[in-house]
C-alpha cells in the first residue's frame, strides 16, 4: 500500500521534480527563448488527446520552429498520471460548449472501451475525439503563454545568479574574467 502511495505522491512531495525539471532545463545549452519555446510547445502539445504521440508531435513542431526538442520532449511531461484526467475532462468539457453540443444522452450511451477495443475512429470521433481537439486548443496556447514566460524568466535568473557565482569565486581565487 506504502509502495502505491508513494507512486502517486512522493514522500517528498513534488517540490523535488519540479527542481531537477528546473535544473535539467537550466543546463540546456540552447538560448533561454529556445528552450522557453520548446517548453512551451511541449506543454501545449500535451494538452491535446493523441496519447502515446505527444512526444513525436512535441519534437516535430519543435523542429519545423527551430527550438531545443529536449525542452520540447520535457514539456509533454505535463500530461501524466495525475493531469490526464483532468486534461481529458477539460478539454471535452470545452469543446463541448464551443461545438454548442448537448449530447449527454448520446454519450451516456456510449461504451467507450469497446469502441477503443475495436478501434471504431468514426464512431469515437464525433462524441469525443472533435470536442477534445476544439477544447485543448485554448488551453494550450494559455498554458503554453504561461510556460514560455515561466521558463524564459526563470532560466535567465538561474544563468545570471550562476554567471555571478562564477565570476565571485574566479575573483576570490585571483583569478580575472
Amino acid at each position: 500500500m506504502e509502495r502505491l502511495r508513494a507512486l502517486i505522491w512522493p514522500r517528498k512531495g513534488f517540490k523535488r521534480s519540479f527542481r531537477y525539471l528546473a535544473l535539467r532545463l537550466s543546463r540546456l545549452s540552447a538560448s533561454p527563448h529556445s528552450i522557453a519555446a520548446g517548453f512551451a510547445i511541449g506543454v501545449a502539445v500535451a494538452w491535446t488527446p493523441f496519447l502515446g504521440v505527444h512526444i513525436i508531435l512535441a519534437l516535430a513542431v519543435g523542429f519545423i520552429l527551430r527550438v531545443s526538442l529536449v525542452a520540447a520532449a520535457l514539456g509533454t511531461a505535463v500530461a501524466n498520471p495525475l493531469t490526464l484526467p483532468f486534461i481529458w475532462a477539460s478539454t471535452w468539457e470545452i469543446g463541448r460548449q464551443l461545438l454548442r453540443r448537448d449530447e449527454t444522452a448520446a454519450t451516456n450511451n456510449l461504451d467507450l472501451g469497446s469502441l477503443i477495443h475495436h478501434v471504431s475512429f468514426r464512431e469515437l470521433w464525433r462524441p469525443v475525439l472533435e470536442p477534445m481537439i476544439v477544447g485543448s486548443a485554448l488551453p494550450a496556447l494559455l498554458s503554453a503563454f504561461i510556460a514560455y514566460f515561466g521558463v524564459f524568466f526563470l532560466l535567465r535568473a538561474m544563468r545570471r545568479q550562476r554567471q555571478q557565482a562564477l565570476s565571485f569565486s574566479n575573483n576570490d581565487t585571483g583569478i580575472s574574467a
